[in-house]
This record gives structure tokens, sequence and C-alpha cells, in this order.
């Protein structure tokens, strides 16, 4: 990639964009457990009352997302972009859910493969490799869909939508977190700054942020009733300083895996944290599959 897409940049196509990513995505695994936590889970905890650690907070943010996607026990749930599997782990343990692992990273779904061979739950997880443009109706449809920090890496987010919305079942929910440009003029101006390419193409080799409002149109015009926009910047702000702090300690053995590593991850971390509340957001939403959406009632 040699520059930040942007409302006016040519398209990348999916292939293109997954061989980017997967330049990062399929470093050893142990380069990401050296900050991630336990479950490895590339994406902000939920720093709540009495939560103090990150493996504490990851462990709430799952919930959080179960409790959002309305999950009670034994639900289908597909889970787009799963990584290294921590929700669809969680899904299947907790809850006893029946989870579609779907990602085109050879690297994460070989991890989870592993993991769930281990756990004694192949019965109730099943991992695809594919890509969202991949994914196509079989005739059942799924109770819930989770697309967890995953959005950024497509570069047609309105037609991952759409398809997510297909696989949903009617009045069943979606859950999607993603990192945002603050407003779309935040975005002209900083999109194409070297730390933003660093992040986006230095370290992710593709990755696009959209404001919050090109995400909600994507779903709207998905047809799918917006539910809730949970504003989680602070979370993820906490989050960082922990994998900074991680990354600081295990450097040895994250430069051992890859050498220099730790320091491109450094930078990383630190223009990422400069930029929340400013440039940037993270925010979760959801959505259902429903014209009428859902009415709360004072």
């Amino acid at each position: 990639m040699n520059r930040v897409p942007s409302e006016a940049a040519p398209k990348v196509e999916p292939a293109e964009a997954v061989a980017a990513t997967n330049r990062h995505y399929t470093l050893p695994p142990p380069v990401f457990a050296a900050f991630l936590g336990r479950r490895m889970k590339y994406t902000c905890g939920l720093y709540g009352p009495g939560v103090g650690s990150l493996d504490e907070a990851q462990e709430a943010k799952l919930r959080m997302i179960a409790s959002l996607l309305g999950v009670r026990g034994g639900e289908r749930v597909l889970d787009i972009g799963c990584g290294w599997g921590a929700l669809a782990l969680f899904l299947a343990q907790e809850y006893d859910c029946h989870v579609t692992a779907v990602a085109p990273a050879p690297a994460q779904t070989a991890h989870l493969r592993a993991a769930v061979e281990r756990l004694g739950l192949a019965d109730r997880v099943e991992v695809r490799d594919a890509s969202v443009e991949e994914l196509e109706p079989d005739g059942m449809p799924f109770d819930a869909v989770a697309m967890v920090g995953v959005i950024e890496h497509m570069p047609d987010h309105a037609a991952a939508l759409r398809t997510a919305a297909r696989l949903l079942r009617r009045g069943g929910p979606l859950y999607l977190s993603a990192s945002c440009f603050r407003s779309h003029a935040t975005r002209h101006e900083f999109a194409s700054r070297p730390g933003s390419r660093h992040v986006t193409e230095g370290i992710f080799g593709y990755a696009v942020m959209r404001p919050v409002s090109v995400l909600i149109a994507g779903l709207e015009d998905a047809g799918l009733s917006m539910t809730t926009l949970t504003d989680l910047t602070g979370h993820y702000h906490r989050t960082i300083e922990e994998w900074l702090r991680r990354a600081e300690l295990h450097r040895a053995e994250i430069d051992r895996e890859h050498p220099g590593l730790t320091d491109d991850l450094v930078r990383y971390f630190r223009v990422t944290n400069a930029g929340w509340g400013y440039t940037t957001k993270h925010y979760a939403l959801t959505a259902v599959r429903s014209r009428m959406g859902r009415t709360v009632l004072a």
C-alpha cells in the first residue's frame, strides 16, 4: 500500500487488503500473546467498577458483547473477523453457543482450531478460512452476527454490512465495533499524516478509519435499524496503555520472534493514544434486522 485510503482514493480490491493485513496477522502468535493478555483479544477492554487488570477488562468486554447480542444460551452466532478466537471461544464456553468463526488469516484460524481441539469445543465452534466477500447464505440464518474491530480492514464496508445483514435472521442483532475518525473534516486533515500512515500502512498493511456517520449509513443502507451507540474511546486508551507496558516488559521475547518489532509497536501505541478524543474515537454499535427496530419505552 502506498497511501491511506480516502473518499477519493482508488478502489482497493478485497484480496489486496487481505494480503496486506496478513503481513501483520501472520506474525507468530507468541508476539501477540506477549502484549494482548490471556485471551489474545486485539481490541479494547471494558474498565468498569472493580475491573483492574487487562484480563479482567477483556472478560468484561466479552460479556458486554454477549449482552448487546442478546445471547442467552445456545444461539447460532457468526463471528466475522474472529482473530485468535476470543469471542468465539467465550460464547461457546460460557453460553453454549454454536459459533461460526471466520477470518482470512491462516495463522489466526490455525491458532483457533488448535484451541477448539484442546478445549473440546469442536461441536460448538466451526472455523472457516474465508473473507466476508466469500460468505453466502446457506438456508440457516444466524441468530446474531459480530464484527469486532474488523471493518477497518475491509475496503468496501457497505458491501460487508450488506452481507452480514443477509446472513442474519429477521429480528436478529448485529454488533460492530470500530475505530473512527471523529469527523469527516478530521479524516481529511489527518488520514495522510505520517503517524496515521504508520498505523494503517506500516503496522496493519491496510486499514481505513471512517467517521462513525459513514458506518451508521452503511448499517441503514443494509436494511438494519440502529439500536445502540456506545463510546469506548477512554476504555481503548487504557487498554493500549496496558499493551504498551506489556510490550516494553516483553521486548526480548517479541524481538526474538521478529527483530525490531517492539519499537514499531511502541510507536503505534503512542501515536494511537495521542489521537484518542482529538482525531479519533472508538465506538460500539448495534443494529437489528428489522424495519421497526426496537422501541425503548421510558
